[in-house]
């Protein structure tokens, strides 16, 4: 289908949707639920085609990771879907109010964006999660998934079509583009007539890619070159736990560890310990001149190293004399993802969280939980990187706007 159709599809189905009351949506969003949970052989076949090819194309272990499908990831896109119907509703909350002396009532009122396009890699899972968040948040959505993941998408879709028109609503406020080639996400990107928003998931490549040829709006979703910082008080077993945690629970997500930085005076305490840890998960460990002193068997690091996110079994070291050289060489080297001190200073704590320009940093806690079920949204569609319009993970709110809306009785100006 021409992507003008899919577009004028898609909004057509936004003016039923935008003004759907909640028990409509959570029901269409249950079925989807159900959907996805009793077509999972089905889902995890189409699966299998994606994962083969990208298999004989080269695809590495941690991207493969990030496309495969099982039971359990399946149970948690539906499990996703459950929670966003259980959130509360985003459209329609008064948010703020006035009454003018002119006898005006101002209600600022939270409304639909209105058609959000995503373009994203290989990750299936984001199918569901996006087209769950914008029913919920009264959008209409346009979904066009990498090649990689094409048979994949093409049957979460078909699911979750059939459910939302089983609920009540029409089949395309989930709109999907079967063109998987580059000529579609760059007409996607400048369907400015039909798309409202555009919300680009995936690598640096891609998110640059919108962020420098899109006309529509951009919410830019970032790349995720995590710090943790070890600071001269830290608790090393803490510090070892973390890091480990952080660096490869999944190394392909954008929330994962790619940088290690210590104080120097912990230096030859920490690093031992750390290192030992992440090479029996295989992790491949590059430092700076300081760090290959105590690991002299680990890679030198390049200065391309520090500004890398590797999505693999790699992570970087640097030496650091204080906390502000720490937060200096983040906020040069970093993404405005996620960062993370691991100290029992409450001093260099606040330090580090006020002077760190991320969308989320932490302080003795994984960079592993950016992520919207853990912050309590619900699913997310993306962690924004920028400050405009939303920042950090994008859940039902974030994916609104607002009216305002003035209530008279004649008045006139």
């Amino acid at each position: 289908m021409d992507l003008n159709e899919i577009g004028l599809k898609v909004n057509k189905a936004k003016a039923v949707l935008s003004v759907a009351p909640t028990a409509v949506k959570n029901t269409a969003l249950e079925f989807i639920a159900d959907a996805l949970s009793g077509n999972c052989a089905y889902i995890i076949s189409e699966n299998k085609k994606d994962l083969e090819t990208a298999r004989k194309n080269g695809m590495s272990d941690s991207l493969l990771d990030r496309l495969a499908l099982n039971e359990n990831r399946i149970e948690d896109m539906s499990k996703g879907a459950r929670e966003i119907a259980s959130a509360q509703d985003p459209v329609g909350k008064v948010l703020s109010g006035n009454l003018r002396p002119n006898g005006l009532r101002i209600e600022k009122v939270s409304a639909p964006l209105g058609v959000i396009a995503v373009i994203y890699e290989a990750r299936p899972n984001v199918t569901a999660d996006a087209a769950a968040l914008c029913l919920k948040s009264g959008n209409s959505v346009i979904l066009r998934g990498g090649k990689e993941a094409i048979n994949s998408n093409r049957a979460i879709v078909k699911v979750m079509r059939e459910a939302v028109q089983e609920a009540g609503l029409p089949a395309d406020v989930i709109g999907f583009v079967e063109d998987t080639s580059r000529e579609s996400a760059a007409k996607l990107m400048r369907l400015n007539e039909y798309v409202d928003v555009l919300i680009p998931r995936g690598g640096a490549g891609l998110i640059r890619s919108c962020v420098e040829n899109a006309t529509v709006p951009v919410i830019e979703t970032g790349t995720g070159n995590c710090h943790i910082y070890v600071d001269e008080s830290a608790d090393i077993d803490m510090a070892v736990k973390i890091t480990v945690n952080a660096k490869t629970t999944r190394v392909s997500v954008c929330n994962s560890c790619e940088s290690l930085i210590i104080h120097e005076k912990i230096l030859k305490k920490a690093l031992p310990p750390i290192a030992r840890a992440l090479r029996e998960k295989n992790v491949e460990i590059r430092c700076d001149e300081k760090a290959l002193e105590v690991l002299p068997d680990a890679k030198k690091a390049t200065r391309e190293d520090f500004y890398t996110e590797y999505l693999d079994y790699i992570i970087s070291v640097k030496t650091v004399s204080c906390t502000d050289e720490a937060v200096s060489h983040i906020n040069e080297c970093g993404t405005k993802h996620s960062d993370a001190i691991i100290t029992k200073s409450l001093f260099d704590a606040q330090k580090f969280t006020r002077a760190v320009d991320s969308a989320a940093v932490y302080v003795n806690a994984s960079t592993r939980f950016t992520d919207g079920g853990e912050f309590g949204f619900g699913a997310e569609i993306g962690i924004s990187t920028q400050k405009l319009h939303a920042r950090g993970p994008l859940g039902l709110e974030e994916l609104t706007s607002a009216k305002y809306v003035v209530y008279g009785e004649g008045q006139i100006r």
